[in-house]
């Protein structure tokens, strides 16, 4: 009764997220074409990679904090 639900659903995520690339290419690519500075983005790429490192690191200690108080072994074999 309901086959056509995921082929409507697929069709319309694959045309969202195929819109979505192109704008993102499109954009990427005219800001390419403004000659920004070098070292400002490599600068900024950093800042962006740290913080997505600590956010990681803050992520996993949580984890395992809340592991470990709702008293879950994890002990390797």
């Amino acid at each position: 009764m309901f086959d056509w639900i995921p082929i409507v659903f697929g069709t319309f995520k694959a045309l969202a997220l195929g819109t979505c690339m192109f704008f993102a290419i499109k954009w990427h690519y005219d800001q390419g074409k403004k000659g920004t500075d070098k070292r400002a983005v490599l600068r900024a790429g950093g800042k962006v990679a740290a913080v997505f490192m600590l956010v990681l690191l803050g992520l996993g200690l949580f984890t395992f904090a809340l592991a470990r108080m709702l008293g879950l072994d994890l002990s390797f074999p």
